[in-house]
């Protein structure tokens, strides 16, 4: 997708074919606070106004790229841990060998699938920590990015909480279940710490 132009992505989104999908979605919302994370540092860095941030604002430049970077990777692997599950469910179950191997093909698919919105919803929470570095010492004609960066983090956690509750539904193995739970109750935590810090930035 790297390669794609947006117009592009957004119409396979937009097709019939099961992905990308709502994982990429979440991703790439990760990868658009990053990118205006960056924005308001380029902004903010090389002004005598802000002169003493901008270690901090070089710092997070060089950091909120390489978040960027991870969360196109993430929707990319989102699209293949997804076909990854739908692959398990055409394996052959004819005999009993063939249901046993299909059901463990099916949960490791899962596991996988589960995982990809997880790290996207860790690597959002990085993003908004991110944007938190930042607001002291931005400049202030665009503290409204700030928010906006913030905004997106929080939907690329809320978009990566339904993927993972999604895949966590169809697991069987309680402990694997057990851990995504306590995963999700973090995931909202962090949900409301940027719903407080999009409030006091409004």
């Amino acid at each position: 997708m790297r390669e794609q132009t947006i117009g592009r992505w957004l119409d396979d989104l937009a097709s019939g074919a099961p992905a990308p999908g709502g994982g990429a979605v979440a991703a790439m919302h990760a990868a658009m606070g990053a990118g205006l994370v960056s924005m308001v540092c380029e902004l903010t860095i090389g002004r005598p106004r802000y002169a003493q941030h901008e270690p901090t604002m070089r710092e997070v430049l060089a950091q909120a790229g390489e978040c960027r970077q991870r969360a196109i990777d993430l929707a990319e692997a989102d699209a293949l841990a997804f076909t990854g599950v739908t692959d398990a469910y055409r394996l052959p179950k004819a005999t009993e060998e063939e249901r046993t191997a299909r059901s463990a093909a099916i949960q490791a698919a899962l596991a996988q699938a589960a995982d990809v919105p997880l790290r996207t919803a860790v690597l959002a929470a990085e993003i908004l920590e991110l944007a938190r570095k930042i607001r002291p010492g931005a400049n202030v004609n665009v503290l409204s990015d700030v928010a906006v960066a913030a905004v997106s983090a929080r939907a690329a956690m809320q978009a990566a909480a339904v993927n993972v509750a999604v895949n966590r539904a169809s697991m069987t193995d309680v402990v694997a279940r057990a851990r995504l739970e306590t995963e999700l109750a973090r995931i909202s935590d962090e949900v409301a710490a940027a719903e407080k810090f999009i409030e006091e930035l409004a």
